[in-house]
């Protein structure tokens, strides 16, 4: 179970930057109000999560998700560009994601 919450925190942490980028410098209200109640629900998963599962784990797992999911956001959702090198940097991440899960207990 410490799992699915770590990977719904992650998505969530995904949707917060998303909203905090749409909040422009939080001057608009309502992405404002999305990005603290999707970081709000996004940390009470991961610090619930991380009862069972290791800190360092758990932590890069959460950050990796969320560095990656912000990643295809940007390109698929507001048209950032998607060179060679950052593709590349996003699936080395995701390598060393799957590597943590592998090494967890």
């Amino acid at each position: 179970m410490a799992w699915i919450l770590l990977i719904v925190a992650g998505v969530l942490e995904v949707v917060w930057a998303y909203f905090m980028k749409q909040s422009n410098g939080f001057s608009r209200l309502w992405p404002s109000l999305a990005t603290f109640v999707a970081m709000f629900a996004s940390f009470g998963l991961l610090s619930v999560s991380m009862k069972t599962l290791p800190l360092g784990t758990a932590y890069a797992m959460w950050t990796g998700i969320g560095a990656v999911g912000a990643f295809l956001v940007g390109i698929f959702v507001l048209g950032e560009a998607a060179g060679a090198v950052r593709i590349f940097a996003a699936v080395m991440i995701v390598g060393g994601l799957a590597l943590m899960k592998v090494g967890a207990p």
